[in-house]
């Protein structure tokens, strides 16, 4: 009889592991929480610099982005007219501020900021319509050249905005 309740036991602990692993639960998160079944297209505007100071290539850099983001976080067609949901504006601010006087008087960093002005249209649900400024900003030292660092901080900041913006738009939680 100690033989059948060790083959109970054995069997149980063999068992164990195949049960946690079909009891386990999946998650599938792309960031968004769109009804497909309503929502099907998105028109995005090219978004212009209107801001005192322009460095050309940010414009480019930033729509590429912007749709970049829902075409791989999404299964919404990207469309030139008439989208379920439009996102337009215009870059606002392109700013550099001098930070962290140091006691000789001079600034030792200085803060690159990107402002964007952003108008969304849900047209299945205009109550989800807004218009909103999203911005980011960098440091760096002052001892180096805007030049020489704008590329890689211009990156960054318009990959923070852009995220801030998809949420806004079409993560609702």
């Amino acid at each position: 009889m100690d033989w059948i309740k060790t083959i109970k036991r054995f069997s149980l602990l063999l068992a164990l592991p195949l049960v946690v692993m079909a009891c386990t639960i999946s998650y599938k998160f792309n960031g968004s929480s769109i009804n497909y079944d309503i929502v099907k297209t998105i028109q995005i505007e090219d978004f212009p610099i209107k801001s005192a100071y322009v460095y050309a290539p940010l414009g480019t850099v930033f729509n590429d982005e912007l749709r970049n983001i829902f075409i791989r976080q999404t299964r919404l067609q990207l469309v030139r007219a008439n989208g379920d949901l439009q996102i337009e504006g215009e870059i606002t601010g392109y700013n550099q501020y001098n930070e962290a006087v140091q006691a000789d008087g001079y600034s030792s960093t200085t803060k690159l900021t990107i402002t964007i002005n952003v108008r969304f249209v849900n047209n299945t649900n205009h109550k989800e319509d807004f218009e909103q400024q999203f911005s980011a900003f960098r440091t760096y030292d002052s001892t180096q050249l805007l030049t020489a660092v704008q590329d890689p901080l211009i990156a960054e900041m318009v990959q923070e905005i852009v995220e801030q913006i998809f949420n806004a738009t079409v993560a609702n939680w």
